[in-house]
């Protein structure tokens, strides 16, 4: 490219980019900066949190709920991984479908549908597990069996079957197993396991939903430091020690990630048939499908039972606002706030996100603008290693006392911060995959760099743009973490209004949750299969 080619075009992306930037340092880097200032600024208060015996336990608390639910995710995964991605049987595209479905739920929903498990009308009830740390473990391993079934299973769809030259050997199913196959699948285990990790740490929805039992977590505690008792300090601290496992776990994490998409360059072999070997890991998978089946179950029934009866009284009590049932917002006027915020952060995660991903699918010749995309690229990619309670919190104290900005606009910029990286991921796949020489022989021919993106990237990249738009207002609909912190009690999206439902006496209460549960999940759980079968093959990978 010549030299007078070069200078428009190179101000032409800083023009650009400079929405995105501004928009990422307003809106992470500013709050997030804020959080890490207001905890760091008070030496006193800093030792007096971390000296306290509590802070510890919970964060014994939070590492032990998080390690048990990674470690029995992995148990009930990995046999499921076999099952699925292995072995040839009938219905397997439907079982995966199904094994994968608690993953695109808000965490909100698992969460009561645990309590609708093990509360005491619940079928369930007589396991006296209702509100415990095993409910909470159990919820956790439900919402990412899902991960390590489709890290794990893609890995041991593609590499080759060395068992059967192991047995003839002599070596026993379980010594080829864990000699042969196992070292194989070793950095799709660690993979998954230290994003199960992550996903278990920032579980705030379940541990909410759930009765935050003992101690709680991190999260948790920073919720009541900051809404209870307005110890912003303290709730600081605390998230600064939030953000050090977060960013460990996302650290490790991403390493581990990157051997496991080095070792997936193979080639996908034919599924084996059944055998007698098979017989436990298929009992085992069997186990877990009825186990991610039976909290669903439940929250359905339990929205249509009401006082002992079989009744549409939960769905019908919906649309009543005031006193005796939601306390003044409605559930279907809390979905209706749900939507608009979804809207409105999936138009700006995706406004913001298609300039990134045009930037970022780019291929620099020069070492200045290779360094300058990779950090543009960690940048885009900080709010994965964020916390939402984070981001939530450090709205709460950057742009939660700015009175002009209310709930409709404030939260909209938090959960399109969430999303937007979301967004990112899933647009860039598809811009790499587009051929270079198509983008030359336009240029040859004097079309401008503008015109080369008009003409090519975006006819291309307009599947995806329905797809990420799509994945980021399912996430938006969901979202509790951030949104939490920032809703007004005149202006609440469905998830916190549900999780005040439950923390409110009465039956009809108690029902509405329920009934508002079946709904979200629905809502969400159809927006991620359609925007998933619509997705670009390019584009797909673990998930």
């Amino acid at each position: 490219m010549s030299a007078r080619k070069t200078v428009p075009a190179v101000a032409g992306w800083a023009l650009a980019l400079a929405v995105p930037l501004v928009f990422l340092a307003l809106f992470f880097l500013w709050p997030v900066g804020r959080m890490l200032g207001l905890g760091m600024s008070s030496a006193p208060v800093a030792w007096e949190v971390l000296g306290s015996g509590r802070t510890w336990r919970i964060v014994g608390q939070t590492l032990g709920m998080a390690v048990a639910a990674t470690l029995g995710s992995l148990v009930l995964g990995i046999p499921g991984a076999y099952v699925l991605y292995r072995l040839h049987l009938p219905g397997r595209r439907f079982m995966r479908a199904f094994a994968t479905a608690p993953f695109a739920l808000p965490t909100v929903v698992v969460g009561v549908a645990f309590r609708a498990l093990f509360d005491p009308s619940g079928p369930l009830a007589f396991l006296g597990l209702d509100q415990s740390t095993t409910a909470v473990i159990l919820a956790m391993v439900f919402f990412n069996y899902a991960v390590i079934v489709r890290t794990v299973g893609s890995m041991w769809a593609g590499i080759a079957d060395l068992t059967a030259a192991a047995r003839t050997l002599g070596a026993s199913p379980a010594c080829a197993f864990f000699t042969v196959t196992l070292p194989q699948l070793g950095p799709s285990i660690a993979a998954g396991g230290g994003l199960v990790f992550l996903f278990c740490a920032t579980s705030f929805g379940i541990v909410q939903t759930l009765g935050r039992p003992g101690y709680g977590t991190l999260e948790s505690e920073i919720y009541v430091q900051t809404t209870a008792y307005l110890n912003l300090d303290h709730a600081a601290v605390l998230s600064i020690l939030q953000l050090v496992i977060v960013v460990f776990a996302l650290v490790v994490s991403t390493a581990l990630s990157s051997r496991t998409e080095r070792a997936l360059s193979v080639s996908v072999h034919r599924p084996q048939r059944v055998t007698r070997e098979a017989i436990p890991a298929l009992v085992m998978t069997a186990g877990s499908l009825l186990f991610l089946a039976a909290p669903m179950v439940a929250l359905v029934v339990g929205s249509l039972r009401s006082r002992g009866e079989w009744t549409f009284h939960n769905y019908l009590a919906l649309g009543r606002p005031g006193a005796g049932f939601s306390g003044g917002t409605a559930v279907l006027d809390a979905l209706d706030h749900s939507a608009r915020i979804a809207l409105d952060a999936a138009v700006v995660a995706l406004a913001v996100g298609v300039i990134l991903a045009l930037a970022l699918s780019r291929r620099p010749r020069t070492p200045l603008a290779r360094a300058g995309q990779r950090v543009l690229d960690g940048v885009v990619l900080l709010p994965l290693g964020i916390s939402a309670v984070t981001v939530g919190f450090g709205f709460l104290i950057t742009w939660g006392r700015v009175q002009s900005l209310p709930v409709g606009v404030i939260v909209p910029l938090a959960q399109a911060v969430v999303a937007l990286p979301l967004v990112v991921r899933s647009l860039v796949p598809i811009l790499r995959a587009i051929d270079l020489r198509m983008r030359e022989a336009a240029a040859t021919l004097g079309a401008s760099p503008a015109r080369v993106m008009a003409t090519i990237d975006l006819p291309i990249m307009a599947r995806g743009l329905g797809v990420a738009f799509g994945f980021a207002f399912a996430i938006s609909l969901g979202e509790f973490g951030a949104t939490s912190f920032l809703a007004s009690p005149d202006y609440q999206t469905l998830p916190v209004l549900i999780s005040k439902l439950l923390g409110r006496p009465g039956v009809d209460n108690y029902g509405m949750a329920l009934a508002g549960s079946v709904i979200l999940a629905g809502l969400t759980g159809t927006l991620m299969f359609v925007t998933d079968v619509l997705r670009p093959r390019g584009a797909r990978g673990a998930f």
